[in-house]
């Protein structure tokens, strides 16, 4: 087994079994510590900057974008939709119905990973499933979404696809001008903006 996922394990199963100790716990059945540690070291858990970019994008009704940030962070900057859940708030009865909906995927971001992987475990703990990870958080938005950097020449089709890709999203979220499709295959995008939503004002 590959030394960080088993170091990252052993340090999630010690914050999960923070949750023992934490007042004021809602109910719910717990995931067995076996399941919990083989569902971390999955990396089935975590999905792709470019994955969150292209679900916003088409509008992606099953999309649930959990920031878990404090609420001044959040109201910096925070990616569209997204609601505010600060990681210190994670099991707060107030905010327990956005958690587990039904068909819904719900996705942890931060600045990083680390407050992200945090709230995820303990959303696991408490046995909800389809949670995710943006890998890399914002830092990774901005550097792969925001500010894509072109491959060498001598990089394949694919990441030249994905470049392709990421420069109109990079269009999508700053809304910076698209010129016209040069053929009739592409049609322009509509940038379309919607107001962020704030489960809770808690601080950092």
């Amino acid at each position: 087994m590959n030394k960080n996922y088993l170091f990252l394990a052993i340090l999630m199963i010690i914050l999960a079994g923070g949750l023992l100790i934490l007042p004021e716990r809602t109910n719910y059945t717990q995931i067995n510590p076996e399941d919990l540690l083989w569902d971390i070291i999955q990396p089935s858990r975590y999905v792709t900057t470019d994955q969150v970019a292209k679900m916003l994008i088409e509008q992606d009704p099953t999309l649930e974008l959990i920031d878990v940030r404090c609420a001044k962070e959040y109201n910096k900057f925070a990616l569209p939709n997204a609601i505010n859940i600060p990681l210190d708030s994670i099991l707060s009865p107030n905010y327990s119905d956005y958690l587990g909906i039904e068909d819904m995927n719900a996705v942890f971001y931060c600045n990083d990973d680390i407050l992200a992987d945090q709230a995820w475990v303990i959303a696991k703990r408490m046995n909800i499933s389809r949670i995710y990870i943006m890998k890399g958080g914002l830092n990774c938005w901005i550097k792969t979404i925001i500010q894509p950097t072109p491959p060498p020449e001598t990089a394949s089709g694919d990441e030249f696809d994905q470049y392709d890709f990421r420069k109109g999203a990079s269009m999508y979220f700053t809304g910076a001008s698209i010129s016209a499709p040069k053929s009739d295959s592409k049609s322009q995008v509509t940038i379309k903006r919607k107001k962020k939503t704030t489960a809770t004002a808690g601080g950092c």
